[in-house]
């Protein structure tokens, strides 16, 4: 066994890994063992009693963390001049047109959102194939299809993060870093469930919230007592 796989294991034998915790007590689990040599990411997942397949039940959304997720974000403008330099003003990365188009079919994707203009879709569309799987494709229902690049781009650097349902049903998210104290990531945590139960589709029968898990990057996931998040929202 590897000293990863050693260190995962020793990690599960720290807690019960059958019971259910409240969603305070699961934040502590997950902060002690986060004991990678980096500042190791929180991660929730969530489990929702929807069915993916149909349209009017995929649950999409945005939600701006109140404390950021503690990451560097990389945001790509595609604007044309003089739009091009507000989105620069504004924070952002990098921002242009043409260049940036052919540095993406050149293989390019070293950002982690892009926002572009309503007027550029039309060029930014044909770059689907490769921006799609990677979660790029700018999107007008989470904010990065605007002409108000000011607060796009700031939205994004200060927090905002995009989620959306997987084909398996589940949602997954980091919101906040494991270095984070325990209050700011009880609410960002409490932001990100908030959303979420905003966002249930009004055709969804059943059990909305199926299960909740916490962990780190590196480390084994925790299951939360979704009423004691109740409490919080």
């Amino acid at each position: 066994m590897s000293d990863t796989g050693k260190r995962y294991k020793s990690l599960t034998k720290s807690y019960d890994s059958s019971q259910t915790y409240p969603f305070q007590d699961a934040i502590a689990i997950v902060k002690k063992n986060a004991t990678a040599k980096f500042d190791e990411s929180f991660e929730v997942a969530i489990r929702l009693g929807v069915d993916p397949r149909k349209a009017d039940q995929l649950v999409r959304g945005t939600v701006s963390l109140p404390h950021g997720t503690g990451k560097t974000v990389r945001v790509l403008v595609m604007a044309k001049s003089p739009k091009d330099k507000e989105a620069l003003d504004a924070g952002a990365d990098f921002a242009g047109l043409d260049e940036y188009v052919e540095k993406i079919k050149n293989g390019w994707t070293e950002i982690d959102v892009i926002i572009a203009t309503p007027d550029v879709m039309g060029e930014v569309g044909k770059l689907g194939r490769i921006l799609g799987p990677r979660g790029l494709m700018p999107n007008p229902k989470s904010g990065t299809v605007t002409f108000d690049l000011d607060k796009a781009v700031k939205d994004v650097k200060g927090g905002k993060i995009e989620y959306r349902v997987d084909k398996t049903g589940n949602i997954q998210a980091a919101v906040g870093k494991c270095s984070f104290e325990q209050n700011k990531l009880i609410d960002n945590i409490a932001t990100f469930y908030s959303s979420i139960m905003r966002s249930k589709p009004s055709t969804a029968k059943g059990k909305y919230i199926k299960a909740i898990y916490f962990s780190s990057t590196m480390g084994p996931s925790v299951v939360v007592n979704e009423q004691s998040l109740q409490t919080k929202e």
